[in-house]
């Protein structure tokens, strides 16, 4: 739909879509029959994450021509169903799909080219969260159709997890975390070591005082006569 130039999806549809492609992956009786696959660096920890709960087969980065028409490739896989994040970037899949007879469920946005795809989910396939919240809810309605997970209970998975990661950032973040507990155990260390040396003075302050434990010079001390 497009209002004033501006391309309008319709979120109703999306959510149709969706339903429509949780079923027809829920319909494939073995799991592993089913490859999700993104060229895009943003949909690559969101295809991970798909596959780790609905146990399908996945790939990640640069798709080698002849995976699915080269049985002499080592690794050749000929699967029953394929999802992928962009027809655009996943040409090539999609294209060896057709040749083989593999139905396509595409993530399209809309300047995607829709050829040999068999069903399409109008969404924004750009976006850094938006790709990780669709495959997010994507798997979410197969783990219920398939009865793992209950419809009347949150599903304990955060959509974060789904979400692209910068290995640069992730590795800011490990760097500053591990400087902050250094810098914990340094302060902790310190007080330690300030708490002792206390003690230590303390302890040596009693020993020296008048009267105190192993001090013979309490026991010269004439008491008093108080009957006197």
């Amino acid at each position: 739909m497009i209002i004033l130039g501006i391309h309008v999806m319709d979120l109703h549809m999306t959510w149709q879509k969706l339903i429509l492609a949780a079923r027809i992956i829920v319909a494939i009786e073995n799991p592993m029959d089913v490859c999700a696959i993104s060229a895009r660096p943003y949909g690559q920890r969101a295809i991970l994450k798909f596959s780790q709960y609905t146990g399908s087969q996945y790939i990640a980065g640069r798709f080698t021509p002849g995976t699915f028409t080269n049985q002499i490739q080592q690794k050749f896989m000929q699967p029953r169903l394929l999802i992928v994040t962009d027809p655009r970037t996943d040409h090539q899949a999609i294209t060896e799909s057709s040749y083989v007879g593999v139905p396509v469920i595409a993530f399209c946005d809309t300047d995607s080219p829709l050829s040999y795809v068999d069903l399409a989910i109008p969404c924004n396939n750009r976006g850094q969260k938006a790709i990780g919240m669709l495959y997010w809810m994507l798997t979410r309605e197969v783990l219920r159709m398939r009865g793992t997970i209950a419809r009347s209970v949150p599903w304990e998975v955060k959509v974060d997890l789904f979400f692209y990661r910068d290995p640069e950032e992730v590795l800011k973040k490990e760097e500053e975390y591990a400087q902050q507990q250094q810098q914990h155990q340094y302060s902790g260390a310190a007080i330690q070591e300030q708490s002792t040396a206390e003690k230590a003075t303390f302890d040596k302050t009693i020993e020296n005082a008048p009267g105190a434990w192993g001090d013979d010079t309490a026991a010269n001390w004439d008491s008093p006569n108080w009957g006197e």
